[in-house]
């Protein structure tokens, strides 16, 4: 395994969107042709899946040094309010697209750190989206909760709202790395809120853990994986650590290159991280996911309904993902939009009545096709092709592969590709072959993380 780390351990995207942000094409790209696309997608998929939105409340009250999100780290309360009514009004731009109520089938709220906010102000942003929309059927409502802020009156107040998932940041136990990350956060917090969203009601409660931080090693991963287990989480993310210090704002300077682990001590922390938790009852679901049997996450990967945008891997899929808020990303399968990334910007074109998209991308035919086949492999471990949905360059992609199926890491058949149980640590890699538009233009600087 250790040779494949060094052979396979490069840099290379996570795969939350094809094509990744660092190669949309701008050139073709204008609010007009997004809104387009928006009306299309709504037109496609609103009377069947639904939609979904995505809302980032990017304020923070303490930089995490390991956080590549974007984020505004204050302890002034007072922006709560104008910052929600921004987003209330940038979804009013959005509902003025459209020609019938839109039906809600998802909804998450991300961060910079949504419990940041106070419940009575979430409840007054829920309230007013919720009287604009039609709940679907089953909807999946959840939030991303800081243990160290979390209070019960928000866990009650979402959940009387219709969220049923919470996703805690727990990252590691081990006092030293946590004093490195600057995110002091003992076991007994993350222990409290669990408890007490498992008490209100919540069904779905998962931890985010992650490895590759500075100075992590086996004992203290250990110990941090068998504390969460403690709790049975329903379902764990486990993440590897994005070292991208380079991104402008990203704020990864708490500690030296040299604290973090090699790539192979980082890919040992995984595997041994994974068997743990297999041994404990948990399975591994598409990449870095692990779910209890009974978790909608690993239901929808037997039955191949899992999906990954940038929300990360959920458990149904909408075509249409209206990402609200400063920075956030909407998805209407046809086009991506990214808005602005600054708070005062952010709510300066709001203000303005204009949807505060600054960049994004229009697919094109081929981009389609090659989004479909990244797709299967980040979720199924798995494509297929024939006529309709081959591309020019499958040809030369087989070529490559052929040297990890050598490897072990792929299985190749007529018009079929598997990723196999060895070659899971390297899914990112597998889908780096089918990335046409990376392929085409190699980067000359690095611009994205280490796959292992």
């Amino acid at each position: 395994m250790n040779s494949l780390i060094d052979k396979y351990n490069i840099p290379g995207p996570r795969y939350t969107s094809y094509p990744t942000v660092p190669y949309w094409d701008e050139s073709t790209f204008s609010p007009e042709k997004w809104k387009e696309s928006v009306v299309r997608s709504f037109h496609e998929s609103n009377s069947g899946e639904g939609i979904s939105i995505y809302i980032h409340l990017p304020f923070c009250e303490a930089l995490c040094t390991f956080c590549a999100c974007h984020k505004r780290i204050t302890k002034q309360h007072s922006v709560e309010t104008p910052y929600l009514e921004s987003v209330l009004k940038e979804w009013k731009l959005y509902l003025e697209l459209f020609d019938e109520k839109p039906k809600l089938k998802e909804l998450h709220l991300g961060g910079g750190t949504p419990t940041f906010f106070s419940p009575k102000n979430l409840k007054t942003l829920l309230e007013g989206i919720f009287a604009t929309v039609d709940i679907a059927e089953h909807p999946e409502f959840s939030f991303e909760g800081h243990p160290n802020n979390t209070t019960r009156e928000h866990l009650q107040t979402l959940y009387d709202l219709g969220f049923r998932r919470v996703s805690f940041g727990v990252q590691d136990y081990d006092p030293k790395v946590q004093k490195a990350i600057n995110r002091i956060q003992p076991f007994e917090k993350v222990k409290e809120v669990t408890e007490l969203a498992r008490e209100i009601g919540y069904g779905g409660i998962s931890h985010d853990l992650v490895f590759g931080l500075p100075h992590q090693h086996w004992d203290a991963m250990e110990y941090t994986i068998r504390k969460t287990l403690e709790l049975k989480p329903d379902r764990l993310a486990f993440y590897s650590y994005a070292h991208v210090p380079w991104v402008k704002g990203v704020g990864q300077r708490g500690f030296d290159e040299n604290d973090l682990p090699s790539g192979e001590e980082k890919r040992k922390l995984y595997e041994d991280g994974k068997s743990l938790l297999q041994e404990l009852g948990y399975i591994e679901v598409g990449m870095d996911h692990f779910a209890l049997e009974h978790d909608d996450l690993y239901q929808s990967l037997i039955q191949k309904k899992l999906h990954r945008n940038f929300m990360g891997y959920t458990s149904s899929k909408t075509q249409l993902m209206v990402g609200l808020g400063m920075s956030s990303i909407s998805d209407s399968w046809y086009a991506f939009a990214q808005n602005v990334k600054t708070v005062e910007e952010y709510q300066k074109i709001v203000e303005e009545g204009e949807i505060p998209v600054v960049k994004g991308h229009i697919l094109n035919h081929e981009d389609l096709i090659v989004r479909r086949h990244i797709l299967n492999l980040m979720c199924q471990l798995e494509t297929t092709w024939d006529i309709q949905n081959s591309f020019p360059e499958l040809e030369n992609a087989l070529e490559m592969l052929k040297e990890m199926e050598r490897d072990e890491l792929v299985e190749i058949r007529d018009h079929q590709i598997r990723i196999t149980e060895k070659g899971r640590a390297f899914t990112r890699n597998v889908a780096m072959v089918f990335d046409l538009r990376m392929m085409r233009n190699k980067p000359e600087t690095r611009i994205f993380s280490m796959t292992i």
